[in-house]
C-alpha cells in the first residue's frame, strides 16, 4: 500500500475545524468528521461503545472510501479523525490518509496503539497524517484491565515512541473511570516524559461494553472530588507544558469551567452533534454523534443517499439543531444554564437514562445539590442487549449527603429512565417499561439482531 501512495509534490495546507459564526439563515456545516474506518480491533476494551472486534459487514471498499473523502471536502469538513476498531487494521488506511490530506483537510488518527509498529507509524507520516492520539486509560494495571489485553499499556507507550520518531505530533486521550480517576496526576508525568503535549480527558459513558461494566462508570457524587483533583492536575500540566483538552462530557459551569475551556470559547456551548460534527461508521452509515449509534442517531446510508443529502435533510442529523428547552427534563430543565448547555453531552445522558435531556455528570449540578445537603447516584435497572452502541438503563437516585440521614431516610427523589427518542421523538419522554425493555434486551442477547 505504501508503494501505491499517489505521488504528490506538496500536500496542500490543511483546513481546520474552526469556522466563522453563521450568517443569518445559514445552515450548520460539519467542520469535524470522525470516521470509524473499520470495526476490526486488536483489543477487547471493557468500555468500547461499538463493541469492536471483527470487521463490520459491508464495510466500504477502498474506492468507496476515497469517493467519500471527496464528498467530505465538498461539504466543508476541515478535519477528519480516523478511528476504529483500529484504523491501521485496514491495509488501505494510508491511502485514505493521503486522500484526506490531498483534498486539503487535516487528518488525525485516534488509536489504542496495540500493534502500531514502527513501519505503520512511518507509513502514516509518509502518507501525511498530522496528529495521532493514543488512548491510555490510567496506570499500567488499570489500563490493561480496561483494554482487556496483556501488555496493552506498554504497547501504547511504544506506539507513542514510534510515532514521535516518525515525526508525527503525538497526543493522548484518557477515559476517566472509577479506577483511572485516582491515577491522572502520575499519568501526566509519564505522558510529558513521552513527549505528549496535548491530552484529552473524558468520562466513560454507559453504552456498548461499558453498559455491561457499571463498576467502571463514575457515580455523579464523585464529580466534585474528581474536579478537586483536576485543579492539581491542571497546575502540574501547566508546569509540564501539557495542554489539557476537555471532551464534551466533562464539566460543566463550575469553578474550573473557564480554565478548562479557555481555548474553546470559555464555557461549554452545548452538544455539537449534527451541527459541527459528523460521524461515519465503517459501512457508510452517517450519524450525528461519533460516540453514539443506532436508529435514533443514524441519518442514513452514504451509499444510498450521498453525504450532502443526509447532512442537510435527515432528521436524525438535525435533531440537536432543532431541540428546545421542552426536550429537557429532571434537574436540567430548571437549571440556570439550561438554554446554553442543553443538558450537556448527549452521549453521556442518552445511554444512561434512555433519552437525552437530563445529565447527572455535571459539576455545577453536583455543587448546587451539595449546598442543599444532597447528592446523586445511578443504579442499573436493565441490562444491555449485547449489540454495538446499545445501552442498558439506569435510574437516578437523589439522597442525603450525610451518611446518617441517608441511612435513616433513604432516597429523597428517584428519576426513572425514560423512553427513547424512537418512541417519543421530542419532549421529556415518559418513564419506560423496564420489564418490557429487559425482555427485549434478553431476546437480543439470545441471538436476535436489532434493525439497522
Amino acid at each position: 500500500m505504501r508503494r501505491r501512495l499517489p505521488v504528490v509534490a506538496n500536500l496542500p495546507p490543511s483546513r481546520s475545524r474552526w469556522k466563522l459564526p453563521l450568517a443569518p439563515g445559514e445552515m450548520h456545516r460539519p467542520r469535524l468528521a470522525v470516521w470509524e474506518l473499520t470495526l476490526a480491533c486488536d483489543q477487547r476494551c471493557l468500555h468500547c461503545g461499538p463493541r469492536s472486534e471483527a470487521r463490520r459487514p459491508g464495510e466500504l471498499s477502498t474506492e468507496e472510501a476515497l469517493r467519500l473523502v471527496d464528498e467530505l471536502a465538498e461539504i466543508g469538513v476541515g478535519e477528519v479523525v480516523l478511528i476504529g476498531g483500529e484504523a491501521y487494521l485496514r491495509d488501505d488506511f494510508i491511502l485514505v490518509i493521503r486522500a484526506i490530506r490531498a483534498a486539503g483537510m487535516a487528518c488525525a488518527v485516534t488509536t489504542g496503539g496495540y500493534n502500531l509498529t514502527k513501519a505503520r507509524a512511518d507509513a502514516m507520516v509518509e502518507a501525511g497524517v498530522q496528529s495521532v492520539s493514543v488512548s491510555i486509560d490510567g496506570l499500567e494495571a488499570s489500563h490493561d484491565l480496561v483494554r482487556n489485553r496483556p501488555h496493552s499499556w506498554r504497547r501504547a507507550f511504544a506506539a507513542l515512541s514510534h510515532l514521535r520518531g516518525a515525526g508525527a505530533r503525538i497526543a493522548c486521550n484518557t477515559q476517566i473511570n472509577q479506577r483511572s480517576r485516582h491515577e491522572l496526576l502520575p499519568l501526566a508525568e509519564l505522558l510529558a516524559e513521552a513527549g505528549v503535549r496535548a491530552w484529552q480527558l473524558q468520562i466513560t459513558v454507559a453504552h456498548g461494553n461499558a453498559a455491561d461494566h457499571p463498576e467502571l462508570i463514575l457515580q455523579p457524587y464523585m464529580i466534585p472530588e474528581l474536579f478537586d483533583g483536576l485543579v492539581l492536575l491542571l497546575d502540574r500540566c501547566d508546569e509540564l507544558g501539557v495542554t489539557v483538552w476537555p471532551a464534551n462530557n466533562l464539566g460543566y459551569f463550575g469553578p474550573l469551567e473557564h480554565r478548562l475551556r479557555r481555548r474553546l470559547g470559555g464555557h461549554f456551548g452545548g452538544c455539537n452533534a449534527g451541527k459541527e460534527t459528523i460521524g461515519i461508521e465503517s459501512d457508510g452509515a452517517i450519524k450525528s454523534c461519533p460516540t453514539l449509534g443506532g436508529a435514533a442517531n443514524i441519518g442514513g446510508s452514504w451509499r444510498e443517499h450521498g453525504l450532502a443529502a443526509i447532512w442537510s435533510r435527515a432528521p436524525e442529523i438535525r435533531y440537536i439543531s432543532r431541540r428546545t428547552l421542552d426536550d429537557l427534563w429532571g434537574y436540567c430543565r430548571g437549571c440556570y444554564y439550561a438554554e446554553t448547555c442543553m443538558a450537556g453531552c448527549t452521549a453521556a445522558s442518552e445511554p444512561l437514562l434512555g433519552r437525552p435531556g437530563n445529565n447527572p455528570f455535571c459539576l455545577h449540578r453536583a455543587g448546587e445539590l451539595a449546598r442543599e445537603g444532597l447528592r446523586e447516584r445511578v443504579e442499573q435497572v436493565a441490562p444491555s442487549g449485547g449489540q454495538g452502541f446499545d445501552n442498558g438503563l439506569f435510574r437516578l437516585i437523589r439522597e442525603h449527603l450525610d451518611p446518617e440521614l441517608r441511612a435513616r431516610h433513604g432516597p429523597v427523589q428517584i428519576d426513572e429512565p425514560r423512553v427513547s427518542r424512537l418512541v417519543q421523538a421530542t419532549g421529556p419522554g415518559e418513564p419506560v417499561d423496564v420489564a418490557a425493555f429487559t425482555a427485549e434486551q434478553q431476546r437480543l442477547r439470545g441471538g436476535g439482531e436489532p434493525p439497522r
